[in-house]
């Protein structure tokens, strides 16, 4: 590439000043000398080379984003796959690259959620903080501090005034998601808490630990007014169902319980990963069909028109990820495993239905995320996702984005279509 003049002259002051500022004198006397460069260096040539570099970085990495986005544009064009304008939302799925990679915590970010009506998300930090971002700018917004030790799992109540975090310092905290502010701290573990859930009326909240328990909050008060036992091992993972009835846990013990909030009863354990299960998540409704079509129920109408399901499985149905790289989907009224999801390399550390019901969607150790065809078992996406451990997700229930968190110290925004 040919300089002109004045680009030379302007390049080699801006040289001259960088050789300066950083104390290389004998090289700047020898380059000034060589380059002919006469009079003092404008001000404007201050700092020139490390912006011009740091421009340059940028663009590039901006170049090999939409690099990306049109080779996945072209793929999925010469595939056939429809638009998202074409496509119901109940089929979008996480596309790369990712919108955003936002960086901020200094250390392994544990969780991330979206609030369920503005468009913020939360993730919580082994470095002992709690940081809220704009998930459709990529802007940082604020950070929220209480917690002395690593936070292992936030969550909103279902109107997102109030934010709920759990930490390794033994404490549940409260915050007022209006005013930033923790309303109360919830003591009563002896040991890490590591999942936190808001019951479906907002008025109670549920809590695992590696204490082996899992405990019901009243909010209003701040009292524990139940505690579940039966776990041998480290709980990892708790969480209602839709109506608040029922409370599915994942453990070290390598079990899944099903639990009765009402009797504090533990329904029914399943059995069968051959690890720690790190997470559990409830089907929705509009998962029921294609688990029971997944499973051979024949669905049809008869003559009058009405709805026949034969052989058809009621539910509630689950799904749970391991560190025995698996994923399994549970049919709690017959107390069996329906179907074992296989490809990941490596534990699965985060595992949820989509929305729509057609999919699921898992997060590990393999550093990706993968989108499940259930229905056809089989994975129908890998998505390389982070340069690390994949540790949790999040899928907003109406707008088409998706969150990552990782041990890579980033949190990445992917947008569905």
């Amino acid at each position: 590439m040919v300089l002109s003049h004045r680009q030379r002259e302007e390049l080699n002051k801006a040289i001259a000043d960088y050789l300066r500022s950083n104390g290389f004198e004998h090289s700047l006397e020898e380059f000034t000398k060589e380059a002919k460069i006469e009079g003092d260096l404008e001000k404007k040539h201050v700092g020139l080379l490390e912006k011009k570099w740091t421009s340059v970085i940028r663009l590039q990495k901006k170049v090999m984003d939409l690099e990306l986005k049109l080779n996945e544009t072209e793929r999925e064009f010469q595939s056939g796959v429809p638009t998202r304008e074409k496509r119901s939302s109940k089929d979008w799925i996480p596309r790369p690259p990712a919108k955003y990679s936002l960086s901020g915590h200094r250390s392994t970010i544990s969780r991330v959620v979206f609030h369920p009506k503005y468009s913020v998300m939360v993730s919580a930090s082994e470095d002992a903080t709690i940081k809220v971002w704009d998930y459709e700018t990529g802007d940082f917004e604020r950070t929220l501090k209480g917690h002395t030790n690593s936070v292992q799992d936030i969550c909103f109540d279902y109107t997102g005034k109030y934010l709920a975090s759990c930490s390794a310092d033994m404490s549940i905290r409260l915050w007022d998601f209006e005013t930033y502010e923790c309303i109360k701290t919830l003591q009563g573990h002896d040991h890490n808490v590591s999942s936190i859930s808001f019951l479906p009326s907002g008025d109670y909240i549920i809590s695992a630990s590696r204490d082996k328990t899992i405990k019901l909050w009243e909010v209003a008060t701040g009292y524990c007014t139940k505690t579940f036992l039966g776990h041998r091992e480290w709980v990892r993972m708790v969480k209602p169902n839709t109506d608040g009835s029922l409370l599915a846990s994942a453990s070290n013990d390598q079990t899944v319980r099903v639990w009765v909030v009402a009797t504090k009863e533990c329904k029914l354990e399943l059995r069968e990963h051959d690890h720690v299960v790190e997470c559990v998540a409830w089907a929705p409704e509009s998962a029921h069909q294609n688990l029971n079509e997944a499973t051979g129920a024949e669905i049809f109408n008869n003559m009058d028109g009405q709805e026949v399901k034969k052989g058809a499985r009621s539910g509630p149905f689950l799904v749970s990820g391991s560190r025995d790289k698996t994923i399994k989907i549970w049919d709690i009224s017959t107390e069996v495993c329906i179907m074992t999801l296989h490809g990941h390399d490596n534990w699965v550390r985060g595992v949820l239905f989509h929305p729509g019901g057609t999919y699921i969607i898992s997060a590990a150790d393999d550093k990706t995320i993968r989108i499940w065809d259930y229905k056809n078992k089989r994975c129908m996406k890998t998505l390389e996702a982070h340069e690390h451990f994949v540790t949790c997700l999040d899928f907003h229930r109406a707008a088409p984005y998706v969150i990552t968190g990782s041990v890579d110290l980033t949190l990445k925004v992917w947008e569905c279509r």
